[in-house]
């Protein structure tokens, strides 16, 4: 994965990124033709965002998420969401003691290191916030009082964009709270007999990669982000990706047909999600520092759904990521 223009870092003997690499391995190694999702969980949790995935049936998104947490200490829980959900379906509730006259707080399936959203616009909009105000905060709050949530805290929600019917699209400035919208296809001709001999080994009940891997800890994933945060980012890539922002809303200066395009671009937060998904890109890569390459590399995802194209360009058939693509051509980079 390291660039050959970059000088790769002795990183192989820290015990940290050694740890997140043989979590790596693991996933590769449970999860076939799904790379690139790969890599987008793993920058999240260096980065301490979360991800939507968007993609049809089948393509192991439940799978990869489970798999994460078995690779992991940390507990996992799956929620479908569905239209008749409520609030306290996921947050928790108080519930009533008879006995003593009081309120105890019940808590929800929210209160576990990952979480997996499935079909997350298949719920209505007050369950949605609930969801997405506990990754912002980061605690619920429930009557009176609200509770913390574990500090390794991760969600990765899913969107089917197959079936529209009965669901409710995510706003705008909800979907933002997501550090990545990843797209996920089908595996290749040669990634489908991989999947198919792994299916009959697990049903012939085989040993596991699982078996093979060494948990990640807690404390290495709060160490492995300290380690990204300390990367040296140049003050020329760091304008790089600002501007890289600043010209999803303005970008005029770069090209009339883009601007003739867009009605909204990224947020701030764009901005900080984008420098924390490059700086966990150049950490998995085995670099100390980042390069235009990082920000280039996880632009798409970081962007993707953080711009609001207009009707013109809706009706010419452009897409976001089209958008994004060519914004990063234009763009000069350092």
């Amino acid at each position: 994965m390291t660039s050959p223009l970059t000088t790769p870092v002795d990183a192989t003997s820290d015990q940290t990124y050694a740890a997140v690499q043989r979590l790596r391995g693991y996933l590769e190694t449970e999860i076939i033709g799904q790379q690139g999702l790969i890599g987008r969980l793993l920058m999240a949790l260096l980065g301490g965002g979360h991800v939507l995935v968007e993609g049809a049936p089948g393509l192991a998104k439940t799978r990869a998420v489970k798999t994460l947490a078995n690779g992991m200490e940390a507990d996992f829980h799956r929620i479908q969401f569905t239209p008749d959900l409520v609030p306290a379906d996921l947050t928790g509730s108080d519930v009533f003691r008879p006995e003593d006259g009081s309120f105890h707080f019940q808590r929800g399936p929210i209160f576990h290191n990952l979480l997996l959203a499935d079909e997350i616009n298949r719920a209505p909009a007050k369950v949605q916030s609930a969801l997405l105000e506990a990754m912002g905060e980061g605690q619920v709050t429930v009557g009176a009082h609200s509770y913390p949530l574990p500090p390794l805290f991760l969600v990765m929600a899913t969107q089917n964009p197959i079936e529209q019917e009965g669901t409710y699209p995510l706003p705008e400035a909800q979907l933002d709270r997501f550090m990545f919208h990843v797209q996920v296809d089908y595996p290749s001709r040669q990634a489908g007999r991989e999947i198919l001999r792994l299916v009959r080994r697990e049903a012939l009940a085989e040993a596991s990669a699982l078996t093979e891997v060494e948990p990640l800890s807690q404390q290495a994933v709060f160490a492995a982000r300290r380690q990204v945060l300390r990367l040296h980012l140049s003050e020329s890539v760091e304008e790089y990706l600002i501007e890289l922002v600043e010209a999803s809303r303005a970008p005029a200066a770069y090209s009339r047909e883009l601007a003739d395009w867009v009605r909204w671009g990224a947020s701030p937060r764009g901005a900080i999600y984008l420098e924390l998904a490059a700086r966990a890109h150049a950490w998995l890569s085995a670099r100390d520092f980042v390069t235009p390459e990082d920000v280039q590399a996880v632009a798409a995802d970081v962007l993707r759904h953080r711009v609001l194209l207009n009707y013109e360009a809706q009706a010419e058939g452009v897409s976001a990521q089209r958008f994004v693509t060519e914004l990063l051509s234009r763009v000069p980079a350092p």
